[in-house]
């Protein structure tokens, strides 16, 4: 069922992206403990290395054995691997299918989100029927190598202009949290601020209260 104008819109301000690689790396006890944060409203399950087959088992394993309860689960780029493990919905690039396509092959109850990099990027997924977006990468990150960071400055042109959710996303830690919101960001993906933290799901909770506060 899609929810995004209840759930999203209201509080899930912390997107987690779930790299299998390093999620692999986690204790069960960190990995409980991050499934269980209600600081976490969204989890997109990304990797680029391992095959379809290979990621589908990741994803229904992850869904059998974790509660996503009160989340929204993401795959991201595999629109089939989205219905295929139940998730609420895929998350595409800016190369991969395009909106509208990925809209009708998977009917109105699909949450699609996209990677934006531009203003005029976040416009078009607007008007394309994008159900958010991520913006980013605001700073560099080790999870999208080679890639040019977009930096605060594009992030606060989406203010008053786009007017479905958007997260920003790329190197976004609590060191940086009070500049990225003050440039717009009210909503945040991580990935490594949270999974190569200590204590995985103290750092969502940490982040989330930062958040709130600034």
């Amino acid at each position: 069922m899609k929810v995004l104008s209840g759930r999203l819109a209201a509080f899930n301000r912390i997107y987690l992206i779930l790299d299998k690689e390093v999620f692999s790396g986690l204790s069960l006890e960190k990995k409980t403990k991050l499934f269980s944060s209600r600081s976490i409203g969204i989890i997109q399950l990304r990797d680029k290395k391992s095959s379809k087959p290979e990621l589908l088992k990741f994803a229904l394993e992850i869904r059998s054995r974790f509660d996503f309860s009160g989340k929204l689960f993401i795959i991201n780029d595999y629109p089939d691997l989205a219905v295929a493990s139940m998730a609420d919905g895929v998350h595409l690039g800016q190369s991969d299918l395009p909106l509208r396509r990925a809209r009708d092959l998977l009917g109105k109850e699909m949450i699609l989100g996209i990677s934006c990099h531009t203003l005029d990027q976040a416009l078009k997924a607007q008007d394309d029927g994008a159900d958010y977006l991520g913006i980013g990468p605001v700073y560099s990150t080790a999870t999208k190598p080679g890639c040019r960071q977009i930096g605060l400055r594009e992030l606060s042109r989406l203010k008053g202009r786009i007017r479905i959710p958007y997260f920003a996303i790329g190197g976004i830690d609590k060191e940086n949290l009070e500049q990225v919101k003050a440039s717009g960001g009210n909503r945040i993906a991580v990935c490594g601020a949270v999974l190569k933290a200590a204590s995985p799901g103290e750092a969502a909770d940490q982040l989330l209260n930062k958040l709130r506060k600034i």
